[in-house]
């Protein structure tokens, strides 16, 4: 009498196929598992650190503000205007107040060339120049300016304690009478996660040299 071994293997080779089966599943699950809690961790490390607040820009023409290139055609130069393709150029204080009077606590220093035959819109370039309270470094913004309405210029770079920062600033007219004209800043800021990991390397680099 011959035993049949192949069908005692069969039955074993199902049943390690079976076992392999449920750990890899039990492997997967516990893998997904942790992928998960670890992207909602990862998630939760990601908030931005933002900074919000709004300071007033003076220009006075022909004080801290000069046309360098005069304009070719379109409108001509005004309280709100200048012809198309005007060059100009300005160092202007930013205040905490709309009073021309009150504490200074930052610089607009830029360009801006008239871009549009109304003589209201250009395209400007500025960098402001920051001391607040617990924040000093600058930021760069581009894009387009309309003199009579509000615009949004996107924050490009920043030094300082603005390295890394992302947003945006809105201009909006507030006084346009007389030599020196008025517009508010509100500066909508953010820093991306790694901008603190990024700092935390720098001062650990500063430290190693100094000691």
């Amino acid at each position: 009498m011959t035993l049949n071994f192949s069908h005692i293997i069969s039955h074993k080779h199902r049943a390690m196929a079976q076992i392999l089966h449920l750990y890899l599943l039990a492997t997967l699950l516990l893998a997904l598992s942790f992928k998960a809690t670890s992207s909602s961790r990862h998630s939760g490390n990601n908030e931005l650190k933002s900074l919000h607040f709004a300071l007033y820009q003076h220009e006075t023409i022909n004080k801290t503000g000069y046309i360098i290139v005069n304009g070719v055609a379109g409108a001509g130069v005004g309280q709100t205007t200048t012809p198309f393709g005007t060059l100009f150029a300005f160092q202007d204080p930013m205040t905490v107040t709309a009073n021309i009077s009150s504490k200074v606590v930052a610089i607009a220093e830029g360009t801006s060339i008239t871009s549009s035959f109304d003589g209201l819109r250009s395209i400007s370039i500025a960098k402001i120049t920051l001391r607040l309270k617990n924040h000093m470094g600058s930021i760069s913004i581009v894009g387009g300016t309309h003199n009579i309405k509000p615009a949004d210029h996107p924050v490009v770079g920043g030094t300082g304690d603005f390295m890394f920062v992302q947003g945006y600033v809105t201009s909006s007219p507030v006084d346009l009478q007389g030599l020196t004209v008025t517009y508010k800043i509100v500066f909508h800021l953010y820093w991306p996660s790694y901008a603190n990991k990024f700092s935390l390397h720098d001062k650990q680099v500063r430290d190693d040299i100094i000691t």
